[in-house]
């Protein structure tokens, strides 16, 4: 089972913060990625559409030999982790890590944390953090044209639009005199840069693809689950609409050449 691929799914690009990080940490695995660009983004959906969504991808990565799923989104994490709990093989979601990153970084006790319009509802973060610690100042924030700007490529730290939209959102955060603020979205790193510098150099970013990569890795360690080898592991990409896109920004996001390795697949089949 420690030669398994590891199984990673998102709405679309965003889980791909946790396939970088896990390129970097974790070279040797190999890594089947699915990101469902079809029904992008998840934020804006129903619970019972989440929930159905997740299943579906879910179903779809367990067609393959993996030994672990991911759930590399801020919004399956929060809204339908639960599904994890009857899986045979390990399931990890990005909430946990998150909290636990953010409850260790903390000097003031006052973290913010952004998401999407789902995520943000279900107060995920917050109870996760309450379990962790007491006493904290714990502010949430619904970042919804976050996902669409960055799946339609829109993430230069200097592009006059995010900078708009990003203050918007955060500036009311800033105002909260928070030291630590969670990315509760693995779409939010590619944007990080962007929203660092309207918050300031004095707020530690909890980076959701890091933090979740690193999580699976400690995972895996301790159970004794890491593949033994010296080469490269493979990566294969799935997605739901046309691959042409994804493929044009995760090669630029991953610097990986993604030709003839990203493929597209009906996931109502599933």
């Amino acid at each position: 089972m420690a030669n398994d691929a590891i199984g990673i799914f998102d709405s679309g690009l965003g889980g791909l913060t946790t396939v970088k990080e896990l390129n970097r940490i974790l070279p040797m695995e190999d890594i089947i990625y699915f990101g469902d660009t079809g029904r992008v983004p998840y934020g804006t959906r129903s619970k019972d559409a989440i929930i159905k969504y997740a299943k579906q991808d879910i179903a779809f990565l367990k067609s393959f030999k993996v030994k672990m799923i991911i759930a590399a989104c801020g919004t399956v994490s929060s809204v339908a982790n639960f599904i994890g709990d009857s899986l045979p093989l390990p399931f990890i979601g990005i909430v946990k890590p998150c909290a636990i990153a953010a409850v260790k970084a903390t000097k003031n006790g006052k973290i913010g944390v952004i998401g999407t319009a789902a995520t943000i509802k279900s107060h995920a973060y917050l109870k996760e953090m309450n379990i962790l610690k007491e006493n904290l100042d714990i502010f949430e924030i619904a970042c919804p044209l976050f996902v669409p700007l960055i799946e339609s490529g829109i993430i230069s730290p200097g592009d006059p639009v995010l900078l708009e939209v990003a203050r918007r959102y955060l500036l009311e955060l800033k105002e909260k005199n928070i030291d630590t603020l969670i990315l509760g979205c693995t779409h939010y790193p590619i944007i990080m840069e962007a929203i660092s510098s309207i918050m300031g150099e004095n707020v530690n970013i909890i980076n959701s693809g890091r933090e979740t990569a690193i999580y699976a890795y400690e995972f895996l360690k301790n159970r004794g689950m890491l593949k033994k080898s010296d080469d490269h592991g493979k990566y294969l990409f799935y997605v739901s609409d046309t691959a042409d896109g994804f493929e044009s920004e995760a090669s630029k996001f991953l610097n990986l050449n993604l030709e003839y390795k990203c493929k597209k697949i009906d996931i109502e089949q599933y």
